[in-house]
């Protein structure tokens, strides 16, 4: 069996567990779960560049989203952005296994694409920090190799899934990428260096908006806690990490997961497959690297839950640290560790004519996890935007006067009855073209991490009213106030017009609005990030011997030499 075979095999083995994994979700309309929000018909608007002066943690993912949807419907492209992140990580995965037997690289495919880091990254909605972990394994053979003749190049396109998922995603696999470079390899100091280049260049989209935003980066110490790793098994948070669990928010976990025996059974998958890697997997260039990546991500990943004064100080010298706060992420380079471990695992049983162990090797990691199957038991399901909203978005869009949006009840995510209750980051500033002002503020077991964006912190006062007059909403640049019509009678008081209602929004509309000096980022710098970045991957993908077959990984011959292995 050749190489693109063995590749082949590993993408639709993935493709089949996306389709397992998502069931319902594959139906006509959109999953809409905590952080993952897909809107029909985005359009590129400030927001979506981060120039409006919040966060920039959607870009460039937004951006990307909506380019894809200009030309396929928007819900055709969640489906395929979200089957993608399991053909390539099935297929990353194996790629690395140092063997030429199928099995053993589909058992390393399987166990990557199908852990409880995918079901509950899923559930939580991250689906671009996904797209990133779905590409890792390849940056890890990459990053090993970066000193290399078209190392460089080859570095950049395989962070390019990363770049595309943002901030988060770049991180992990930033970290990721400088460990294997700085252990693997002669020229260290030159490959960490080249590592670094590539991950800052990919991150000008969302690095140089962050940067400029006029109310700086925020940092709070204090929600280090609420976002650290937790204990969602029998073994504590550590042994929660180390079954690539740990999840911050207990909603996220899948159904069942966690039970004892289970739990043991999976124990014992991750410490054989750890003895594995560490006694048979030193074949290839990279593996010491990316044992040492496994390690500092377990590291960071456990810093918020058991040494958590030591990230409040980083926070508090820097607030950029506070990436560092969602702790689980960082088990990615683990789950890589122990998909490689699996498939060598399973090459030695192999080796050893067992046969029917290498093949269940490929069931155990569904076996063990079956409720992330249809739709993770059914909580992940497509539904259909109300007709309420297309309404709404007509009139909101098509006005000519100026002003902003303000949305009621002040709060960020929202529990709609026609998303089956399921919650969901607010979709109305992404829904309309208009700047939305939303609560942004978080709130994790009571405790209220603050708002981020200048507009809504100036707002909360009057948005917290009941009533907010529309005299002060007219003063601070409000032309439109949207309110879910299930929450009861919110309205603004006074001189506000209500111009629609539906049974799921009601909109009023404030005449004579005032223009508010926004904390707005400039536009020539973020062009200038994007256009970098775009001579950046035209740079790596025109290069010399990329093939069109493979193009994260360019020419099989600059490939680790794993697959000269031959099989006895």
């Amino acid at each position: 069996m050749g190489e693109r075979t063995r590749h082949l095999v590993a993408a639709l083995t993935g493709l089949g567990l996306g389709l397992a994994a998502l069931g319902p979700g594959l139906a006509p309309g959109f999953v809409l779960s905590y952080d993952m929000v897909f809107v029909p018909d985005p359009a590129f608007t400030d927001l979506t560049f981060g120039m409006t002066g919040i966060v920039p943690r959607h870009v460039p993912s937004d951006a990307f989203v909506t380019a894809l949807a200009a030309v396929v419907p928007a819900d055709i492209v969640q489906k395929l952005v979200l089957l993608a992140v399991f053909v390539m990580a099935s297929t990353s995965a194996a790629s690395l296994v140092p063997s030429r037997r199928l099995l053993p690289r589909l058992a390393a495919g399987v166990c990557y694409a199908w852990n409880p880091f995918v079901a509950e990254r899923l559930l939580l909605g991250q689906w671009a920090l996904l797209l990133g972990y779905a590409a890792l394994p390849w940056v890890v053979a990459a990053a090993a190799r970066v000193d290399e003749p078209g190392g460089g190049r080859r570095l950049v396109r395989t962070l390019l899934p990363a770049a595309v998922g943002g901030f988060a995603a770049l991180t992990v696999t930033g970290i990721t990428a400088l460990a294997v470079a700085l252990t693997t390899g002669r020229a260290r100091g030159r490959a960490g260096l080249q590592v670094v280049a590539a991950v800052v260049l990919l991150s000008l989209p969302w690095l140089v908006p962050g940067a400029l935003r006029p109310a700086g980066l925020p940092g709070d110490g204090a929600a280090v806690d609420l976002f650290a790793s937790r204990a969602d098994t029998p073994f504590g948070t550590l042994g929660s990490l180390l079954l690539l669990g740990g999840v911050w928010n207990g909603e996220t976990v899948p159904r069942g997961y966690g039970a004892p025996v289970t739990a043991t059974v999976w124990l014992l998958v991750v410490v054989i497959a750890l003895i594995a890697y560490w006694k048979w997997g030193r074949q290839p260039v990279w593996w010491r690297g990316a044992a040492v990546a496994a390690v500092v991500g377990f590291v960071i990943a456990a810093l918020g839950a058991v040494a958590a004064p030591v990230l409040e100080a980083l926070i508090g010298l820097w607030p950029g640290f506070a990436v560092l706060r969602d702790g689980q992420q960082y088990v990615a380079p683990l789950a890589v560790v122990i998909a490689v471990g699996v498939g060598v695992a399973a090459d030695r049983a192999a080796e050893a004519r067992w046969p029917g162990v290498a093949a269940a090797a490929t069931a155990v990691p569904v076996f063990l996890l079956p409720t992330l199957a249809w739709g993770a038991a059914g909580e992940l399901r497509a539904v259909q935007y109300p007709d309420g909203w297309a309404r709404a978005r007509q009139i909101i869009d098509r006005d000519p006067e100026q002003g902003d949006v303000l949305v009621l009840p002040w709060a960020s995510y929202r529990s709609y009855a026609w998303n089956h209750g399921r919650r969901v980051l607010d979709p109305l500033p992404r829904y309309l073209h208009r700047r939305v002002i939303v609560d942004d503020a978080v709130i994790v077991d009571g405790t209220t991490v603050p708002q981020e964006d200048p507009r809504a912190v100036r707002l909360t006062p009057i948005a917290k009213s009941g009533a907010p007059p529309a005299a002060a909403l007219r003063d601070e640049g409000i032309r439109y106030v949207v309110v879910d019509a299930e929450t009861g009678a919110i309205r603004p008081s006074g001189a506000a017009v209500e111009v629609m209602r539906s049974a799921d929004l009601v909109v009023y509309r404030i005449d004579g609005v005032a223009e508010v000096a926004g904390e707005r980022v400039p536009a020539a710098p973020v062009a200038a990030a994007w256009g970098i970045v775009s001579l950046v991957v035209i740079w790596s993908i025109l290069a010399p011997g990329t093939t069109l077959s493979l193009p994260l990984l360019g020419s099989t011959k600059a490939r680790s030499p794993q697959h000269r292995r031959r099989t006895p």
